[in-house]
């Protein structure tokens, strides 16, 4: 049994929690939060014995063999270095750092500890994504990948009337491109690798992070196009385009619907439905290479995660957002 430590008590743990509530080898052990009363009420409500304010004495603690890191980005990066420097693996939330500089510094952390470390990137451990790479050959040579996620933001409502929150401060390292286009990035690198170049255009708020945007990445023979924003709502599906069909993706960040539509006007749906929440699956990889004694994931690499870091900065760089980690 892997007894886990929470960081971050938010609506994405409570979700990770409900997800993996039935999950074999996991165990939630403790909370921690900035405050004890935060802490306990969280740790009553899932179960965990033990309550932490202070992150020292969590990584110290013989109640914790690994964490899961769902805390604002920017402290992504200090809280898993703390963590790993102590012995315990990590599951950390996407994106994995504010930059290519922290994330080169957390895998560093991993190797050096010899500790498990995985971005929690739940699309590309779901059984659909297992399918659709399956599936990619029967649409022949791919000539474009097309990944749309803008889905409008409840804090946005907020912004527009002079509250700045958590998701529209750059102090925290947000934004549209790291909360939403990260789940377009992703799978396109798993499954493209990382492209020859990238070009990239948003819409940056007055605040200083971005609510909108696209991405063109260049392949040697192919294009990826992704766009995303918080500041409003689409109902376009995501598509992979090939010689010989494409494959329509319902949800980018879910996978929800695989459908190949081919040249002759055939069609076949090729998903799933899933027997566990969309979640469930990340955290059963990650309990799977703790047993087997891995540090890695073959699937949310580094390598992939390190692409992602990249093409985020690098696009970031292009429109212009700038976090206060970028200088630290």
């Amino acid at each position: 049994m892997i007894k886990f430590g929470i960081i971050g008590t938010n609506w994405i743990t409570e979700r990770f929690l409900d997800a993996v509530k039935d999950l074999e080898g996991f165990s939630l052990s403790a909370v921690y939060s900035r405050t004890e009363e935060k802490a306990a009420s969280f740790a009553s409500k899932f179960g965990a014995e033990h309550t932490f304010t202070d992150l020292e004495q969590m990584a110290q603690s013989d109640f914790v063999d690994a964490v899961y890191i769902a805390s604002p980005n920017a402290l992504h990066c200090e809280q898993a270095i703390l963590m790993m420097n102590h012995g315990k693996h990590v599951l950390c939330e996407k994106p994995l750092a504010s930059n290519t500089r922290e994330t080169k510094a957390m895998i560093e952390a991993s190797e050096k500890n010899n500790v498990l470390l995985m971005e929690a990137m739940k699309s590309t451990l779901s059984p659909n994504f297992k399918i659709l790479q399956e599936n990619l050959h029967k649409i022949g040579k791919v000539r474009r990948y097309h990944a749309n996620f803008s889905k409008y933001s409840s804090r946005y409502d907020a912004y527009r009337e002079g509250t700045v929150l958590n998701a529209f401060n750059p102090q925290f390292s947000n934004g549209s491109l790291m909360d939403l286009g990260v789940y377009c990035i992703y799978p396109m690198v798993v499954l493209f690798g990382e492209p020859n170049s990238i070009q990239a255009s948003g819409i940056v708020l007055d605040s200083g992070v971005d609510g909108s945007g696209s991405i063109l990445a260049q392949y040697e023979d192919m294009e990826g196009i992704m766009t995303h924003g918080k500041t409003q709502n689409s109902s376009l599906h995501s598509e992979i385009q090939g010689e010989e069909g494409s494959i329509i993706i319902d949800g980018i960040s879910t996978l929800t619907h695989l459908e190949v539509r081919y040249r002759d006007g055939a069609s076949e749906v090729i998903s799933t439905v899933p027997e566990h929440a969309e979640m469930y699956y990340e955290a059963e990889e990650f309990i799977k290479l703790i047993q087997e004694g891995k540090t890695m994931s073959s699937v949310n690499s580094f390598e992939h995660s390190l692409a992602t870091a990249e093409i985020l900065e690098a696009a970031r760089k292009q429109i212009g957002v700038v976090y206060p980690a970028d200088h630290s």
